[in-house]
């Protein structure tokens, strides 16, 4: 029988070696509109959590939450760590949803696609409690790698794995957990890390050359720190369920970012998985043009709902007459024979068209034959 290990010990944190940013400047999350710092929970590098989980440096920022590198020391392991804005819905949905996952028994070989919930609990804030996530580490997000990437995009050989594994992913969702993620898009996809070595660098780099920072009062707002590009790229995971829904056939109510809206959204009808197949069109598009398929983005959806039906029609044709049958505001952009009615130039084009990529591969392989 073999002896528990004991905890690994705690760093001490550098105190120095660092720049500090004046009050003029906005660092991060401070950057959102809406950004309430009383609504942040103020990590801070070298704190521990539940004992046992001690925050390493900041992975990154989103609308309501920050995420964070920690390390396990009873599990000598490294994990990453989301922290929610005090009384967010999507905290507690996207807990749910793990959840949720955790009682999905099956073997489907999409399972291993999809991020899985290590533990959960809470921190006291200001204007309430902050649930906080804990999962296994992961590498880069899609939309880092594409950046980093020459041009801004990726090689279609490169692409073609990871549509692969997200269709794993979404299988499993759709037809054994019966969930319905409803924002995939490249941010919310991410590589998982092989080599622990990674990790590690972070670690030494965060300590010898700690991250800048803008001291406000008693907390401390981070730079970000990014984590090495992989010699050799792992899974890529679908993460982030904050917005996924479970257990009905069909659904109602907005979701999905404005820019990858379904024909279903757009015309506010009941819709279902098939959201996700239009999201993962839509992201493959991005990552190997480097820009949107859809890019009209107005203060009001109401503003640019015709705009983007518009944009439909010329690269889809029509919709389907079964679904402005059912769109309860169908009626507002078409008329009683289906034609879209609304003051909206539709521009003559095609995938084709507009499929920069594909034009080029084309013309190396005409040039080369």
């Amino acid at each position: 029988m073999s002896t528990p290990r004991s905890p690994s010990p705690l760093r001490e944190a550098p105190t120095t070696g660092f720049e500090v940013l004046g009050n003029e400047y906005r660092l991060e999350e401070e950057t959102w509109s809406w950004y309430k710092p009383e609504e942040y929970y103020p990590v801070r590098i070298g704190e521990l959590f539940k004992n046992k989980y001690q925050v390493i440096g900041k992975l990154g920022f989103g609308s309501v939450s920050t995420v964070w590198l920690c390390r396990d020391l009873v599990e000598y392991d490294y994990v990453t760590l989301k922290v929610f804005v005090s009384g967010n819905p999507q905290a507690r949905n996207e807990e749910k949803v793990f959840e949720h996952l955790k009682t999905i028994k099956s073997d489907h070989a999409g399972a291993k696609f999809v991020r899985t919930l290590r533990d959960s609990f809470e921190l006291p804030g200001e204007k309430g409690p902050h649930v906080c996530l804990v999962h296994n580490a992961l590498g880069m997000t899609l939309k880092q790698l594409r950046v980093l990437s020459d041009g801004g995009k990726l090689a279609l050989e490169l692409v073609k794995p990871i549509i692969y594994h997200i269709l794993f992913a979404l299988d499993y969702l759709h037809s054994q957990a019966k969930v319905v993620h409803t924002d995939i898009q490249e941010e919310n996809v991410m590589m998982s890390i092989a080599d622990k070595e990674i990790l590690e660098n972070f670690e030494e780099e965060e300590w010898s050359e700690p991250t800048l920072r803008k001291v406000d009062g008693n907390r401390v707002i981070y730079a970000s720190r990014e984590l090495e590009i992989p010699d050799d790229f792992g899974d890529f995971i679908v993460c982030d369920f904050g917005y996924a829904v479970f257990g009905e056939k069909k659904y109602t109510g907005e979701v999905m970012p404005d820019l990858y809206r379904a024909p279903e959204l757009v015309l506010h009808t009941a819709w279902d998985e098939k959201i996700d197949i239009w999201s993962l069109g839509l992201m493959c598009w991005t990552v190997l043009e480097g820009e949107h398929l859809f890019k009209d983005r107005l203060p009001s959806r109401n503003d640019s709902t015709p705009a983007h039906i518009a944009r439909m029609i010329a690269l889809l044709g029509p919709p389907p007459k079964d679904i402005l049958e059912r769109g309860s505001w169908s009626n507002d952009f078409f008329d009683e024979s289906g034609k879209f009615k609304v003051d909206v130039g539709i521009a003559t084009t095609s995938f084709e068209d507009e499929m920069k990529v594909f034009k080029e591969k084309r013309r190396r392989l005409s040039s080369n034959s």
